[in-house]
């Protein structure tokens, strides 16, 4: 059965492979199609889509935005932009960029006033994305030996209202949606589950698809057979397609394998199909 991965990240974002190393990696697992959705940015579409043209692969340009619904923090994967839309994503992300930047400052500061020695520029240092994040302070944590794995850094030292990371203000949900809409590409609610409830999905998924919302992920690296099949379920109740991905982060996330995830994670190269027609439409 061909398979493709519609949920991967590269050094552009918190990855670890460049984005010709994804496509490449892709074609030796022997995917037929790979998107790149690096967190906030368009800025690696370039090389990727060119790099997808050296390769027995099809590369599918996209990005993932951080979001807030009422409170909480959402991603929304956008597939399918054309080139010439990618500066108007940089453009939309550029007060978002701004609110992480200053989210970014207070978080360093905060850790080198309880007596850390961290510094803005050692988190910049580990990523070409415009900013950096939690997963990059937290490598540079390890490598100082303050914690014994990124885990432990993001269950304590990074933890939301707990540790010493501030959250930046983020883009609206439902506008974001509107955005990937307006530009053509196809609107996808990443990882579901992972921050809302069932409840919570149901409450927002009439909204989200009033908006435009084309599609639920229903295969992600983390979810069990029960929670994909939950999935599925909110997929066929609100007349959505069905989307999924690894989330690969490469050596960031040593334990999530392009493509497979865990090991079990397999996604139906027709999602890649579906989503595709729907962006022609």
């Amino acid at each position: 059965m061909k398979t493709c991965d519609l949920h991967t990240h590269s050094t552009f974002s918190d990855g670890t492979f460049t984005p010709t190393e994804l496509v490449s990696y892709a074609a030796e697992k022997g995917l037929s199609a790979v998107a790149l959705t690096d967190h906030n940015t368009s800025k690696g579409l370039s090389e990727f889509m060119e790099a997808g043209r050296n390769y027995h692969v099809i590369t599918v340009p996209g990005c993932e935005f951080t979001t807030d619904y009422e409170g909480t923090e959402l991603h929304i994967v956008g597939l399918f932009f054309a080139e010439e839309t990618w500066p108007e994503i940089e453009d939309y992300l550029e007060l978002a960029h701004i609110a992480k930047q200053t989210s970014n400052t207070k978080m360093i500061n905060n850790f080198r006033a309880a007596g850390y020695d961290i510094t803005y520029e050692e988190a910049a240092a580990l990523t070409e994305a415009e900013d950096f994040n939690r997963a990059h302070v937290a490598r540079v944590l390890l490598a100082k030996g303050y914690v014994s794995s990124v885990k432990e850094a993001f269950d304590t030292l990074l933890k939301e209202g707990d540790g010493f990371y501030v959250p930046a203000k983020r883009l609206g949900a439902l506008a974001t949606i509107r955005f990937i809409k307006m530009y053509g590409a196809a609107a996808i609610l990443a990882h579901p589950f992972l921050n809302l409830t069932y409840k919570g999905l149901t409450e927002f998924l009439p909204l989200a698809k009033e908006a435009g919302l084309d599609a639920i992920e229903t295969r992600y690296s983390m979810f069990d057979e029960k929670t994909t099949e939950k999935a599925i379920e909110l997929a066929q109740r609100f007349g959505l397609k069905q989307s999924g991905g690894s989330d690969f982060h490469g050596k960031a996330k040593p334990d999530i394998d392009l493509g497979n995830g865990r090991g079990t994670l397999s996604v139906p190269f027709s999602f890649y199909e579906s989503l595709r027609l729907e962006q022609k439409e």
